[in-house]
């Protein structure tokens, strides 16, 4: 089950459905099945707070991933910030949607195992983002 959630802000636009249909096509396409998943939408001030109190970051980040998987069924939390994935796509010169199709997708890919610690995970990373937004329409 894939929840959408929020805390200060609403859920952004998009067509759930569709978007958990393609969340499914991708973590099959890695031998993956959907278990419970859960994103929360939020702001910068909240994500700083999780990156701080989790993980002993002190940066803002578009996302962080909470993994509770096993080895064939993906399950986690997934905290984006919408005004981090704003600012990325204004940065990068991409819609505010396709950017946060990319960042819902990288979530997904870290629950199916992906890294991008180093160079070289960045761009395997990089590269299954690309494919996997290459499956959805803006």
């Amino acid at each position: 089950m894939i929840q959408y959630l929020s805390e200060g802000l609403p859920v952004p636009a998009f067509a759930r459905r569709r978007i958990s249909a393609w969340i499914k096509q991708v973590a099959a396409n890695h031998n993956k099945k959907i278990g419970d998943v859960s994103y929360l939408f939020c702001d910068d001030e909240k994500i700083l707070s999780v990156n701080r109190q989790y993980l002993q970051h002190d940066y803002y980040t578009d996302i962080i991933t909470f993994d509770s998987s096993n080895e064939t069924t993906i399950h986690g939390d997934l905290f984006i910030s919408l005004e981090t994935v704003a600012s990325n796509a204004k940065e990068y010169n991409v819609p505010f949607q396709q950017e946060l199709y990319r960042v819902i997708i990288h979530g997904i890919l870290h629950l199916c195992g992906i890294n991008d610690q180093s160079e070289k995970e960045q761009t395997i990373m990089t590269e299954q983002e690309n494919k996997a937004l290459q499956l959805i329409d803006f």
